[in-house]
């Protein structure tokens, strides 16, 4: 006795086109003999689900089959209604989805087994300086290289590949289960149309081998850390003469020890002494373009103040502009002070006045008020 199609597809008797499409993707992708090679279970399993998937997923019989159950399709009723079993929206809209895998659906492959190389990762790590000024760098990068005994054939020299007698140089072969057909990979020949009876010894059948390249990359001046360069046709060879892979330079700028980036701009923190601070003065930083720039100190700096220095950060990719650097200052409070030393500090903090630190005088005094303002209340 045939098992409820509803149990089969284990979904409620209202469930609609959404779910019933739901389950029967998961049972077949669980069922289909591909993936269970040999057990015969799994393909009878498999032509239940698909038969009950087949009824239930058309309006009209489905009607039938709720009301007369598997008699309606007895006596020449049929499940197939004439055509392929297929229909719209059926089991052929969602077979590629799900077996594409097995259908071919990897890496393409172009006429005479020939398949694009994979592409390579690189990381690369520069300086700031490096960055500022651009560089070209020499870089070794093992890879999968044509082989150059067969030309990447694959081959024994003197020899060809052969059309491959399986699938007749498709690729593919068809095989007929239950109700529908499938189309696959050629399990002789890999989908590749041809095979090597005689392969290359040095590249054993594949057309390729692993060798250490050397390669220049040109790093222009101005590149940004994470930027990814690309050079084309430079990653890894294809089977049996196929187009190479690209290789792609993942670039990483090394923190510096004096500046920090941000764009174009460069930051860089300076401290100065208290007495430079408050009597004023002058000091020289040096800048990436390899010179030194004289920054004046104006009388009463407080501490954080900002410096701009036009045209001294980093260059714009690619741009003829050029960014800034930025020099902020950090008045650092002097420490192990003699004994004269404090002595003076005591005497100029008798002689201080307001008007001397002015936004000191200026918080306390708000602060002050806002106290009173609490004993008020």
């Amino acid at each position: 006795m045939k098992a409820d199609f509803y149990e089969t597809l284990g979904v409620e008797r209202s469930a609609d086109e959404k779910v019933l499409k739901t389950a029967f993707r998961k049972l077949a992708m669980q069922f289909h003999p591909d993936r269970n090679p040999g057990d015969q279970s799994c393909e009878i399993r498999f032509k239940e689900i698909n038969e009950a998937y087949e009824c239930l997923k058309d309006p009209q019989k489905r009607a039938a089959y709720d009301r007369f159950g598997h008699a309606a399709f007895e006596n020449g009723g049929g499940m197939n209604g004439g055509g392929n079993g297929f229909g719209a929206g059926g089991f052929a809209d969602i077979f590629e989805d799900i077996f594409g895998d097995m259908m071919g659906g990897g890496r393409r492959r172009s006429s005479g087994g020939r398949e694009r190389g994979a592409d390579l990762r690189y990381n690369m790590e520069i300086s700031l300086e490096e960055a500022f000024a651009g560089k070209t760098a020499q870089i070794h990068v093992p890879a999968s290289v044509s082989c150059d005994e067969c030309s990447g054939s694959g081959a024994k020299p003197g020899t060809q590949p052969v059309t491959c007698t399986t699938c007749g140089g498709h690729g593919k072969v068809r095989a007929t289960q239950g109700f529908f057909s499938i189309e696959r990979t050629c399990p002789t020949c890999q989908g590749r149309g041809q095979t090597i009876k005689d392969p290359c010894t040095k590249c054993a059948g594949q057309g390729r081998v692993v060798e250490e390249r050397s390669l220049s990359v040109n790093i222009p001046a101005g590149i940004e850390d994470g930027t990814r360069i690309r050079l084309a046709n430079e990653g890894e060879a294809g089977l049996r003469g196929g187009p190479a892979g690209d290789l792609y330079i993942f670039l990483s700028v090394k923190p510096h020890e004096f500046f920090q980036r941000d764009g174009a701009d460069l930051y860089c923190k300076v401290p100065i002494s208290m007495t430079t601070a408050a009597l004023g003065g002058a000091f020289e930083v040096a800048t990436l373009d390899g010179t030194q720039t004289r920054v004046k100190v104006p009388e009463g700096t407080q501490n954080g103040k900002q410096f701009r220095l036009k045209g001294k950060g980093m260059p714009v990719l690619r741009q003829p502009q050029v960014g800034d650097l930025y020099i902020q200052t950090a008045v650092e409070t002097p420490q192990s002070l003699s004994k004269r030393q404090r002595e003076l500090l005591e005497e100029f903090d008798k002689l201080s006045s307001k008007e001397n630190s002015p936004q000191s005088a200026g918080f306390f005094s708000r602060m002050k008020d806002f106290f009173e303002s609490f004993a008020e209340r």
